[in-house]
């Protein structure tokens, strides 16, 4: 039966391949985020685009377009790519407006995202996460029992590797200022490869599971290019845990591997990440979100968004590769904006960076800062 698909958090390449898994299988698909020109927008493969206003400039503002998106185009499911779904499970579940979102009630999205709150609901299924202390105010820094040598420091709520302290000085320890509004967490270094998940769960049950190894990075952050990786201890934690939350939604996780290869899991992204590109328009992956069945990802090839891997993925290669391994691995990898059917997006990614430029000059941030700011969500109260 032909479906009205709402997916949102538009700026994301992961919400494009969303779009077109849903508009192949024949489904109805409009998408929407805070930004003018998100790189989504471009594709043929939708019914239509909504911007919304800045969930974090004014949450009331963003429940009333949300309201009103939904009442005009009365999508049967909801599919959010990034953290917006914290500001539309609110809209859900505080709010109290009527919106049919595919994700967890709020409280639980917002247990998983604060990196202390997840370490002690991920324990005991085989993908234990390192021994994890959480840092509330200056006086417990004293706390840390290991040198801060052996350890990461990190904010509890923070994304993309943002502020991420590893193996700081004692010096660089001390100078820090956690608060109850600002929580850090310390963990014991992991020195081994790390390996990412995505997965799609229904009422507890693993319907959709992809682990893959970043290659090339936004620094100490977040993928540009990925492999996949076949991580039976990552699919056994994912599929326990799920169970354990009797979760719906899409779940992402971060593992790292410890000097004796086991795999530890370190943090949780309650949305879409790049494990959702391995999945094809015959894999059945808008069969797991709408009916909770069973999806198997078919691609195998190593990926990347060929503009963020020259805009990140050179300079990393001139830094530290070499130009020839860098070439190497580009000529090798497949592009995730590409698709049989639907345009060439190169205007359209270079149109959505330029959106972002503006926004980080005019806010004095970073590139991937200026990305996703105006939809970060930090624990604060949302009403």
């Amino acid at each position: 039966m032909r479906k009205a698909v709402l997916v949102t958090g538009a700026r994301a390449p992961a919400a494009l391949h969303l779009a077109r898994i849903f508009h192949s299988a024949g489904h109805r698909v409009i998408l929407a985020d805070t930004f003018r020109y998100p790189m989504s927008r471009a594709t043929r493969m939708k019914h239509g685009y909504a911007q919304l206003p800045s969930p974090r400039a004014s949450f009331s503002d963003y429940c009333a377009a949300v309201a009103a998106l939904v009442a005009r185009e009365a999508p049967d499911l909801i599919v959010p790519t990034c953290e917006e779904v914290f500001f539309l499970a609110a809209v859900r579940d505080i709010s109290r407006i009527d919106v049919p979102l595919f994700a967890p009630r709020f409280d639980l999205l917002a247990r998983v995202h604060n990196k202390a709150d997840f370490a002690e609901l991920a324990t005991g299924l085989g993908a234990d996460p390192p021994p994890t202390t959480r840092l509330l105010s200056r006086e417990d820094l004293p706390r840390l029992s290991q040198s801060s040598e052996a350890l990461v420091l990190k904010p509890a709520w923070s994304r993309f590797g943002s502020r991420v302290l590893i193996r700081p000085s004692r010096a660089v320890v001390d100078a820090l200022f956690p608060t109850a509004a600002d929580p850090w967490v310390a963990q014991t270094y992991l020195p081994g490869e790390e390996i990412s998940a995505y997965a799609v769960a229904v009422d507890g049950c693993l319907a959709a599971f992809q682990s893959y190894r970043p290659t090339y990075r936004v620094g100490l952050g977040a993928g540009v290019a990925f492999a996949p990786a076949d991580e039976p201890v990552a699919r056994q934690f994912v599929e326990g845990l799920v169970g354990r939350l009797n979760w719906t939604g899409q779940i992402s996780f971060d593992f790292r591997r410890d000097a004796h290869d086991a795999l530890h899991v370190i943090e949780c992204n309650p949305r879409t990440t790049s494990g959702v590109h391995y999945f094809g328009p015959a894999d059945g992956l808008e069969k797991s979100i709408l009916e909770g069945r069973a999806a198997r990802a078919s691609s195998t090839a190593p990926m990347t968004l060929p503009l963020a891997m020259l805009a990140y993925g050179l300079p990393d290669a001139i830094r530290h590769r070499g130009l020839a391994q860098w070439r190497r691995d580009f000529a090798g990898m497949q592009d995730i904006s590409a698709w049989p059917g639907d345009r060439g997006l190169l205007l359209a990614q270079l149109r959505a960076l330029g959106e972002i430029a503006v926004r980080a000059l005019r806010n004095g941030t970073g590139l991937v800062e200026a990305s996703v700011r105006d939809i970060e969500w930090d624990g604060e109260p949302l009403s």
